[in-house]
């Protein structure tokens, strides 16, 4: 066994949405163009092809409802308002709505422990129950 061999792609929704959050992430910070940013990404995440095409058409879709999505996150969270909030809060949520509001494959359960997961990785301390927070609203449940 060669010790130089290529590790085998990464496949999943979890790599997938990680990847969207910071393709999200870098084009809010920078202004990134939106494909060239999520290829070089799925490069370097070592996605299989399923995987990367998920966090693409997750990239796809909240640049293309993003306003949408942040009407509704103003709404959900109006003592945050949306150009205040941290961006990978921001992005998170995005994801997340979504997931939920739009693509609607995933149950709402694992859509949010999902987003809690990233804003924990990502996100300050205050971050997961924020974002917890705000999208248990968003499915009715209420703040946990």
């Amino acid at each position: 066994m060669s010790t130089g061999a290529a590790r085998p792609p990464r496949g999943g929704r979890h790599p997938a949405r990680r990847l969207a959050l910071q393709t999200l992430f870098e084009i809010d910070f920078n202004r990134a163009d939106a494909k060239e940013t999520w290829q070089r990404g799925a490069f370097r995440a070592g996605l299989t092809e399923e995987a990367a095409a998920f966090a693409w058409e997750i990239v796809e879709g909240v640049l293309q409802h993003r306003k949408d999505l942040d009407r509704e996150i103003a709404t959900l969270a109006p003592e945050f308002p949306i150009d205040q909030m941290a961006r990978i809060d921001r992005n998170v949520l995005r994801i997340a709505l979504y997931e939920l509001r739009v693509s609607g494959d995933a149950p709402a359960g694992v859509i949010i422990d999902e987003a809690v997961e990233l804003a924990k990785m990502f996100g300050s301390e205050a971050s997961p129950k924020f974002v917890n927070g705000v999208l248990a609203t968003a499915v009715g449940g209420g703040k946990t």
